[in-house]
C-alpha cells in the first residue's frame, strides 16, 4: 500500500543484542525520513515498546505464521527485514536446528509485499551453507543490502565456483551512524564530571577499551602490555596516560574471560596507570564514555563489532583495529580514520605512536569526519534504504526482478 507503514523484523529492545539496538537507531532515522508513514516493528516476544509488535517465538517451528498474517494485516509500504543467524534459528527437541529455513518460509509466505533484507553476517570467504542460504535469500527477496563493497564482489568469485549464477539484487548500503553525537573538546571536562571520572583521578589523556567485555574482543592483548607502554610513552613525550577500560559482561558464556581481565584492570588501577567502570554500553552514556578517550583501541579476533565502530566513527575518535578482519579493515581502508595491527608487537608500536602524535590523531579525526558525513551518516544510509523501498515496490509492481549493477 502506497499509504502503508515500513514494517521492520528483528530483534529489538529491551533485548541486550547487537541488532536489535541496530534496528532502534535505524527506526529512529527512517521515521525521520519518513515523517508521512509509520515505522513499525516486528519482534522477538521479548521486544518492547511504541508500534512494536512482540509476536517471533522461537520455540515454535511456525514461528513465521504469525509474523506473516501480521504483515498481511498492516499491508506495508515496504518490509525491511534484519538478518542474523542466531535470531531465526528454530532448535528441535532432539537439540537439531534447522538452518534458519523458517526465515527463507517467511520470506516466501510474505512475498506479495516488497521485501528488503539486510543480512549483518556475510563473511569473505562463505561455507556452503553460508553461500547456500545467501543464494536462496537473494532469490526470495527484492532487495538484499550487504554492508561492505568486498560482501558483493567476493560473490563474483564464490558463487560461480558452486556454478551457481551470482545475484543481482544486492545493493551495499554501509552500517548507519549517528550524525548527532559529537562533542568539542571543550565539552570533555563536563562528560568527565558526568561520569564520574575526574573523581576517579583519570589522567589528562586517555587511552579507552570501550564496550561490552567478551572473549572475542580479546582486551588481554592490550592490558598485558600496558605497563610497558605506559612507561614508554611518558619517557617518549613526556605525558601521563591512563587506559580507560570500561563496560560489562552480556554473554555468560564470556564470563572466565570478563572476570579475569576485569580482574587485570583493576590489578593496574591498584598501580596508577588504568581505571575500570561497569556500565551496560546502550544509549548516550555509551557514546559518552568513548568521548572522553583521545583514541580508542578495539582488538578482535572477530568481525562482530561493527556497532562499536559506528559509535567510534560518530564521534570522530582515531582507534586501532586488529587486520585483516572483514568489515573493521574494509571500513578502515575507507574512512582512512585507524590504524591497524597484526601482531601483539605492531600494537604495542601503534598505541605509543598514536598517543605521542597529536598532530596524527587530528589527521585520523578529520578523516572520520568526512567519511561521517558523506558516507556512512545515518541521515545518508536512510536515503539509501528508501531507495532499495522503492525498488523494491517497482519490482513487485512490474513483476520484473531488481538488477543492480556488479561492484567492477
Amino acid at each position: 500500500m502506497a499509504s502503508g507503514p515500513i514494517v521492520m523484523i528483528s530483534s529489538y529492545p529491551p533485548r541486550l543484542c547487537g541488532i536489535a539496538t541496530f534496528t532502534e537507531e535505524a527506526r529512529e532515522f527512517i521515521q525521520k525520513a519518513n515523517p508521512q508513514r509509520e515505522v513499525l516493528v516486528i519482534s522477538h516476544t521479548d521486544g518492547r515498546g511504541r508500534g512494536v509488535f512482540p509476536l517471533i517465538d522461537m520455540s515454535r517451528h511456525d514461528w513465521w505464521k504469525p509474523v506473516a498474517e501480521k504483515i498481511t494485516e498492516l499491508q506495508p509500504y515496504a518490509v525491511h527485514l534484519q538478518h542474523e543467524y542466531g535470531l531465526y534459528e528454530y532448535v528441535d527437541h532432539r537439540g537439531i536446528g534447522d538452518n534458519n529455513e523458517g526465515f527463507l518460509t517467511l520470506l516466501e509466505a510474505i512475498s506479495d509485499y516488497p521485501t528488503v533484507v539486510e543480512p549483518h553476517t556475510v563473511h569473505g570467504r562463505l561455507r556452503k551453507v553460508e553461500a547456500n542460504f545467501i543464494y536462496n535469500l537473494c532469490q526470495r527477496s527484492d532487495v538484499v543490502l550487504f554492508k561492505c563493497h568486498y560482501q558483493k564482489w567476493r560473490l563474483d568469485w564464490i558463487f560461480p565456483g558452486y556454478g551457481w549464477a551470482t545475484p543481482q539484487n544486492i545493493m551495499v548500503v554501509p552500517h548507519g551512524a549517528r550524525p548527532d553525537k559529537r562533542w568539542g573538546v571543550h565539552e570533555v571536562p563536563q562528560l568527565r564530571q558526568e561520569l564520574g571520572l575526574e573523581e576517579m583521578g583519570l589522567a589528562a589523556h586517555v587511552v579507552g577499551m570501550i564496550g561490552w567485555i567478551q572473549s572475542n574482543k580479546r582486551w588481554d592483548i592490550l592490558l598485558s602490555m600496558w605497563g610497558e607502554i605506559h612507561e614508554e610513552i611518558r619517557q617518549s613525550c613526556g605525558q601521563e596516560w591512563d587506559l580507560l577500560a570500561a563496560g560489562t559482561i552480556r554473554d555468560p558464556h564470556h564470563k572466565n574471560d570478563y572476570e579475569e581481565w576485569k580482574s587485570e584492570v583493576l590489578r593496574l588501577e591498584r598501580k596508577g596507570i588504568a581505571h575500570y567502570y561497569e556500565f551496560v554500553p546502550r544509549g548516550d552514556i555509551y557514546y559518552k564514555m568513548m568521548a572522553v578517550c583521545d583514541f580508542i583501541v578495539l582488538p578482535s579476533t572477530d568481525e562482530t563489532q561493527s556497532g562499536t565502530l559506528a559509535r567510534v566513527i560518530a564521534l570522530n575518535k582515531p582507534y586501532i583495529t586488529t587486520a585483516p578482519m572483514e568489515g573493521l579493515t574494509a571500513q578502515t581502508l575507507e574512512s582512512e580514520g585507524g590504524l591497524l595491527f597484526t601482531t601483539k608487537e605492531m600494537l604495542r608500536r601503534k598505541v605509543i605512536r598514536l598517543a605521542c602524535d597529536e598532530q596524527l590523531r587530528m589527521e585520523l579525526g578529520e578523516n572520520l569526519k568526512r567519511y561521517l558525513d558523506e558516507v556512512v551518516s545515518w541521515e545518508i544510509v536512510v536515503q539509501q534504504y528508501n531507495q532499495a523501498y522503492r525498488l523494491a515496490r517497482t519490482a513487485k509492481r512490474s513483476k520484473k526482478p531488481v538488477v543492480l549493477a556488479p561492484e567492477f
